[in-house]
């Protein structure tokens, strides 16, 4: 397969966005099929609790995953900065780094996140009608982690001089596989959540050994070698000084996250599934934004390494506008059809009025999310990702925590839990425009050239 990376440096920049978000929105979207299928499944097949239990685990595989995914992304901002200054040897040394780092974190992620399941849980109050499923889909997650660390490491390093396109068939192939393995596992040998979390490991393997022998096999030069995988001093640290606070926020947003399950909880196993539905229909209507946060990222690392300035700033408002265009029409979509959406997973009337309460509390607000998501793509990739990390744990843990603590003093009612997320989400998109209006974030050689 001959995909030829693309350089974002030149010609058109909204083509260029479009046509690298585009595979990393279909790639995004098979990779939210991968849980969403799960809860598919065991909610039509196995149950309610059953359903609550994978919907539960979720924010405790986030805050776990979420600090190497900083890592990653700190690794593809490196690698996409060398890519746009042809600085080819640097680049080689950063993928080899990268690949060493996954295999470390993944084995000590793995440990820690197996040794910490039943605590993790019994922290934020699973009820214990769900909670021996909730524990066994997790542990089975967390033996498939190093897979799922292998591709993403991987993906982000084709994404980085340019092809999304790669990562995405894979991602395809092994989300049918998924998809395929959910219905067998769980509807014919009825083997419950735990026939979702093998069906998911097994998929992530696949995926991991097919992006690693792209890797392993391209005649480009950002070939892996297996003997030159290893620590380059120099390199880890500039990509654990970019990686490590995008690390620390999504993580520590993640754990805010599992927090806020620990409200949702007291509220029964419908509520929880409710909830735990419509943050997986959130997560689609994502999707389009998480693409253009990540093509925004590679274009401006490669467009700072190239030293071209002026089009970093342009393609930050063409990108703000694209995906402003998008979740609007999401918007719409979701008004319209939300309600059916949520009863694909679940028909029971509790479930569904509980979700969709949830998604009419969310849906006047996205407009602000392309303004998070493009400002932090931006900056992430200009090398500034303390600036994310401050505004979103500022925004997403503390502030949210904050408001969740004092309106339960106030109100039993579940719809002033849910607008703990929009407040939050206008405060980000604020601090944000702030910054990046009123503050010189580009490099050193702009204010000095």
């Amino acid at each position: 397969m001959n995909v030829k990376a693309l350089d974002l440096t030149k010609g058109s920049i909204v083509k260029a966005i479009i046509l690298f978000s585009i595979p990393l929105l279909v790639g995004n979207l098979f990779q939210q099929l991968y849980n969403a299928v799960d809860s598919y499944v065991v909610g039509n097949y196995v149950g309610t609790n059953a359903l609550a239990a994978v919907g539960a685990s979720t924010p405790v595989i986030n805050m776990l995953i979420g600090f190497f995914m900083g890592i990653s992304t700190g690794a593809g901002v490196v690698i996409a900065q060398y890519f746009g200054g042809d600085d080819i040897k640097r680049m080689s040394r950063a993928i080899h780094n990268s690949i060493a780092l996954t295999l470390v974190m993944g084995v000590f992620l793995t440990i820690i996140g197996l040794g910490l399941t039943n605590p993790l849980l019994h922290a934020i109050g699973v009820p214990e009608e769900v909670f021996s499923q909730a524990s066994l889909y997790l542990s089975i997650y967390f033996w498939g982690l190093l897979f799922m660390m292998i591709y993403n490491m991987g993906s982000g390093i084709l994404r980085s001089v340019g092809d999304s396109q790669r990562p995405l068939y894979f991602l395809i192939f092994s989300s049918i596989v998924n998809i395929i393995l959910d219905f067998l596992f769980v509807k014919s040998f009825g083997w419950g959540v735990a026939g979702a979390g093998y069906a998911t490991l097994i998929a992530q393997a696949i995926s991991a050994g097919l992006i690693m022998l792209v890797l392993m096999k391209t005649k480009d030069n950002y070939r892996v070698v297996i003997k030159k995988i290893g620590f380059d001093k120099d390199i880890l640290k500039r990509i654990i000084k970019i990686g490590l606070p995008t690390g620390f926020q999504q993580s520590i947003v993640a754990l805010s996250n599992v927090i806020v399950q620990s409200y949702i909880n007291v509220y029964g196993s419908s509520v929880i599934a409710g909830y735990s539905v419509t943050v997986k229909i959130d997560g689609f209507v994502n999707l389009p934004l998480q693409a253009f946060n990540m093509a925004v990222t590679t274009f401006v690392g490669q467009n700072i390494g190239a030293k071209q300035y002026d089009r970093v700033k342009k393609g930050a408002y063409l990108t703000t506008f694209l995906a402003m265009v998008t979740i609007g029409i999401f918007v719409i979509i979701m008004y319209l059809f939300g309600r059916d959406f949520i009863a694909l997973f679940n028909q029971e009337k509790d479930v569904i009025e509980a979700g969709r309460l949830m998604q009419l509390v969310f849906l006047p607000f996205y407009l602000f999310l392309p303004i998070n998501q493009v400002i932090n793509g931006v900056l992430r990739g200009a090398g500034r990702s303390t600036v994310p990390m401050y505004v979103m744990v500022f925004s997403f843990v503390i502030l949210r925590q904050v408001y969740l603590f004092f309106i339960t003093k106030v109100t039993s009612d579940v719809t002033y839990i849910f607008f703990g997320w929009p407040v939050t989400w206008i405060v980000c998109s604020i601090i944000f425009l702030i910054y990046f209006f009123k503050v010189d974030w580009l490099p050193q050689e702009k204010v000095n050239g």
